[in-house]
């Protein structure tokens, strides 16, 4: 059993790693994830917005739960509940 612990203190540091680049970099992770979904957007013609619309809201909040602050959103937009 000894492959678990390891596994998790593996884990452990690789959350720690992505909390600290969420923390300095959460701006710019957001501005590519809007980027991203305006090129998939584009690319689809509109017919799966709604779908990259969530997509691009469900890894925002994932990156607000990550450092637990709502600082990842560029330009002080909010998103709506």
């Amino acid at each position: 059993m000894r492959g678990y612990g390891v596994r998790m203190g593996m884990f452990d540091k690789l959350k720690k790693q992505a909390t600290k680049a969420v923390d300095e970099h959460g701006d710019q992770i957001a501005t590519g994830l809007d980027k991203a979904a305006a090129v998939a957007d584009e690319k689809t013609g509109g017919k799966h917005h709604g779908q990259i619309a969530s997509g691009t809201s469900t890894a925002k909040d994932a990156l607000d739960k990550l450092d637990g602050r709502d600082d990842d959103i560029p330009n002080g937009k909010t998103r709506k509940a």
